[in-house]
């Protein structure tokens, strides 16, 4: 929440698990109530560096018809997006 806290209101943040080891599965989703501070966050955060790495951070999809989406953040690939929900 530290990284996107300084945009705005982070209405939740939540790192994904492996079910059957519990470790992160290295992708999370954050939701911000205010639609500006959450586009603000993208364009400012997107290809970032944090913690080392380049992040990319992007705005959650839908999963697919396979039950996977294109959102996330995934070390293998040092990717960050924010859930977002039709609240913003």
């Amino acid at each position: 929440m530290e990284l996107f806290s300084p945009y705005g209101t982070v209405k939740s943040a939540k790192i994904i698990n492996d079910h059957t080891t519990g470790r992160s599965r290295g992708f999370g989703f954050v939701e911000m109530p205010d639609d500006d501070a959450a586009k603000k966050a993208i364009a400012d955060l997107h290809e970032a560096q944090y913690e080392g790495k380049v992040i990319s951070v992007n705005e959650a999809r839908p999963k697919t018809s396979n039950g996977y989406s294109n959102s996330g953040f995934n070390h293998s690939s040092n990717s960050y997006k924010p859930a977002k929900d039709k609240s913003w």
